[in-house]
C-alpha cells in the first residue's frame, strides 16, 4: 500500500486530500469542520478526517505532498517590493508578520500537524504545476491539452501544456503580474464585491448588463495576443504594491471611485461586469484555440480560479476546437491538495493510470468529487436528539424519494443531506437545497428568504441526464456532473416575452417553463445526474418528473450567504433553524420546519452573525 498526503494552506481554502493505491479516497476543505468561510489556516481538521476516513495513522503515510513553493512565493514578494519600492512598503510590511510566522516555516508546521509527527521528506510540487495534475491525472483523458489561470501562484498566473498517460508536461507561462484572474478580481472589487469569494457574483451579474466598455478595456488596460498572452497596463491597478486592486486612474477611466460594499448596483456595475466577462471568455478563448495548435489533442483539461468561470466554459465548449473538456470541480486552491497527491503518484512515482477508450465516454476518477464525510443514520439521529430536533425515521429510501418530491411539488423547499460531502464550492447532491424550477418566486424567495443573499443571483438546475437535450441546448456527446459549464435553455422550453424592463427588473419577467433557473439571458449553470453516479438524487428527479411532468430541480449548496457548506447534520439543523427552508432531509431522518421548538429571533440573528454577511 502506498499512501499520499496532499495539503494546500495559509492562501484560500486550505485543504487535504489523501491518495491511496492511486484511488483519492477522501479530500476536505478546512472550512467546512471549522465554519469559517474559506478558512486559510492549517487544515488540521481536514487531515485528520482524511486519515479516519482511510483507517491510516501518520506513520502509513508514504509521502506528503504541499501543493506550492513558499519561498519561491516569498521571492515574488520580495522582488515586487524593490520592483515599487517604497510605494509597496504598507502592504510588505503587513505581510511579513504570516511569512515570518508561518508561512516560510510550512515544512516544520506539516510536521507538528500531522499526528505524530512526519519524519518523512516533503514534497513541494509549482502551484501550477499542482493545478495541472488536478486537471489532468483525474480527467477521463488518456491524452488532452492542460490550461490553468488564475490570480498567481509562485510567479505563474497562467499555464499550457499537455497531458499523455501518467505525465504531464506545462510548456508556455505567462508570469505575475500580468495575470487573468487578477484583472477579474479587479474589477470585482471595483464593483464592491469581495476579492477572492465575489467573483462569482461578479459573473451572475453580467447578464443584465451591455458589454459595452470592451473596447475601452481592450485600449487601455490589456494588451492581447492572438496566441492569448497579454500585457496589463499596471498604472490602472494597486495589487503589486497597495492594499487595494484598482488605481485612481482606473476609477477615472470607468466614471468613479469604486462602488461601496451593499450599496445600490446600478446599470454602470452590471455593464462593466458585462464587459470584463466578454474580455475573460475571448481570453480563455484565445488560449484553447492556441493550445490546441501546439498540441493536436481532441480533449482539454482545466483547473485553477479562472476555470470556475461556468460562463467561459461554456462558451469554450461551445465555440472552442476541443471535442470534450473537463475541469476540476475544485479548481481553485483547494484543489491543489489533490493535484499534489496526484502529482507524486504518477508524475513522480511513475505509477500508470487506468485503461481508456478514446471513442467511449468513461467515468472519470474524481468519485463525483463527493470526497468528504458521510452521514451515517445512527449518528444523524443521535446529533439530532441532542439538539433537541423533532423528527421522524422514514423505512426506506422509496419513501424518502416519494415524500420529498411530494414537498417539492408543493412548493416546498427542502433541505438534502445525502451520502458524503462534497469537495470543491459545488453542492452536488450531497449537501443542497432543493426547490421546484417552474415556480416563477422560487429564485427571488430562496435568495432573500433563505440564502440571504442579493436576488440576483441565479440558481443552477438538476436534470437527469438522459433528458437533458430536452430541456436544455448542450451537446449531446458531453456531460455536466460538476455544475461547471452554462447551457441554454432549450428553444422548446422558452416563452414568448416582450422584455422592456431594464436592469434588475428583468428578474420579474418568467422566460421559461422552469423560471426559477433561467437566467435573463436564457443561460443556466447546468448540473446533469446519472444513475450511476448519484442513484437517490436520480431516483429523487425521476419521481418529481413523474408526478410534474419536468425532470428538473433547484439545486444550491446548503448554507446562507457567508457560511461555508453545512457538513453534518448539526450543521444542517441550525442552518435549517436559522433559516426559511421547509423540510430537512438527513439520511433517512425527516425533519418539518413547523415540528422544530421555536427559535427566538435572537438565537436567530445570534447563528447568522457568525458569519461575514458584507
Amino acid at each position: 500500500m502506498t499512501a499520499i498526503l496532499g495539503i494546500s494552506a495559509f492562501y484560500h481554502d486550505s485543504a487535504a486530500a489523501l491518495l491511496v493505491d492511486g484511488r483519492m479516497v477522501a479530500a476536505a476543505q478546512e472550512e467546512r469542520f471549522s465554519r469559517r468561510k474559506h478558512d486559510s489556516r492549517f487544515p488540521q481538521h481536514a487531515i485528520d478526517y482524511c486519515l479516519r476516513e482511510a483507517g491510516l495513522t501518520t506513520a502509513e503515510i508514504d509521502h506528503v505532498a504541499f501543493y506550492e513553493k513558499p519561498w519561491l512565493k516569498f521571492e515574488r514578494l520580495l522582488e515586487t517590493y524593490l520592483a515599487f519600492a517604497p510605494r509597496g512598503f504598507v502592504p510588505f510590511v503587513k505581510a511579513m508578520p504570516s511569512w515570518l510566522k508561518q508561512k516560510l516555516f510550512t515544512g516544520r508546521i506539516i510536521r507538528r500537524g500531522l499526528p505524530g509527527g512526519w519524519r518523512g521528506r516533503i514534497i513541494w510540487p509549482a502551484h501550477h504545476e499542482s493545478h495541472a495534475a488536478s486537471a489532468f491525472f483525474p480527467s477521463p483523458f488518456d491524452r488532452a491539452a492542460i490550461m490553468t489561470l488564475d490570480g498567481v501562484g509562485e510567479w505563474a498566473t497562467a499555464t499550457l501544456g499537455i497531458g499523455e498517460g501518467n505525465r504531464i508536461r506545462l510548456t508556455h507561462e505567462m508570469r505575475f503580474p500580468h495575470s487573468l484572474g487578477l484583472l477579474y478580481s479587479a474589477f470585482t472589487s471595483y464593483c464592491g464585491f469581495k476579492v477572492d469569494s465575489g467573483e462569482y457574483k461578479l459573473m451572475g451579474l453580467a447578464p443584465y448588463g451591455s458589454p459595452r466598455y470592451v473596447d475601452r478595456i481592450r485600449e487601455h488596460l490589456i494588451d492581447l495576443k492572438e496566441d492569448g498572452s497579454f500585457r496589463l497596463d499596471l498604472s490602472y491597478f494597486r495589487y503589486t504594491h497597495g492594499l487595494v486592486m484598482t488605481s485612481p486612474k482606473f476609477h477615472q477611466l470607468f466614471g468613479g471611485p469604486p462602488r461601496r460594499g451593499e450599496s445600490e448596483l446600478t446599470e454602470h456595475h452590471m455593464d462593466l461586469a458585462a464587459s470584463i466577462q466578454k474580455v475573460t471568455e475571448e481570453v480563455v478563448l484565445r488560449c484553447a484555440r492556441f493550445v490546441h495548435q501546439q498540441t493536436q489533442a481532441e480533449s482539454l483539461c482545466l483547473a485553477g480560479g479562472v476555470a470556475l468561470n461556468c460562463v467561459a466554459n461554456g462558451r469554450l465548449l461551445r465555440e472552442g476546437p476541443f471535442r470534450r473538456i473537463w475541469i476540476q470541480p475544485a479548481a481553485g486552491d483547494a484543489g491543489g491538495a489533490l493535484g499534489a497527491a496526484w502529482f507524486v503518484w504518477h508524475q513522480l512515482l511513475g505509477r500508470p493510470r487506468g485503461a481508456y477508450e478514446p471513442d467511449v465516454e468513461q467515468p472519470d476518477a474524481q468519485c463525483g468529487s463527493r470526497l468528504g464525510p458521510g452521514i451515517d443514520d445512527e449518528q444523524a439521529a443521535r446529533s439530532l436528539r441532542e439538539a433537541n430536533a423533532v423528527f421522524e425515521t422514514l423505512p426506506d429510501s422509496r419513501t424518502l424519494v416519494e415524500r420529498t418530491a411530494a414537498a417539492l411539488e408543493a412548493g416546498k423547499v427542502v433541505g438534502w443531506v445525502q451520502g458524503r460531502m462534497e469537495f470543491g464550492p459545488r453542492a452536488l447532491g450531497g449537501r443542497s437545497i432543493l426547490g421546484d424550477p417552474r415556480s416563477p418566486k422560487m429564485q427571488s424567495d430562496m435568495n432573500l428568504k433563505i440564502k440571504f443573499r442579493e436576488s440576483f443571483r441565479p440558481f443552477a438546475p438538476v436534470v437527469k441526464a438522459e433528458r437533458t437535450q430536452d430541456w436544455f441546448a448542450f451537446p449531446e456527446h458531453h456531460d455536466s456532473p460538476y455544475m461547471l459549464i452554462v447551457g441554454s435553455i432549450a428553444a422548446s422550453r422558452r416563452l414568448a416575452v416582450d422584455d422592456q424592463a431594464t436592469g434588475l427588473a428583468r428578474l420579474a419577467v418568467a422566460r421559461s417553463e422552469i423560471p426559477a433557473v433561467t437566467h435573463v439571458d436564457d443561460s443556466a449553470r447546468l448540473q446533469t445526474v446519472d444513475r450511476q453516479r448519484s442513484p437517490l438524487l436520480h431516483d429523487l428527479l425521476t419521481e418529481f418528473e413523474s408526478r410534474t411532468g419536468c425532470p428538473v430541480l433547484i439545486n444550491t449548496s446548503f448554507n446562507v450567504r457567508g457560511e461555508p457548506i453545512v457538513c453534518d447534520a448539526v450543521d444542517a439543523y441550525r442552518c435549517f433553524r436559522a433559516s426559511h427552508i421547509d423540510v430537512l432531509v438527513v439520511g433517512r431522518h425527516w425533519l418539518e420546519r413547523e415540528a422544530q421548538p421555536p427559535l427566538s429571533e435572537a438565537e436567530r440573528k445570534a447563528h447568522l452573525a457568525k458569519f461575514d454577511l458584507d
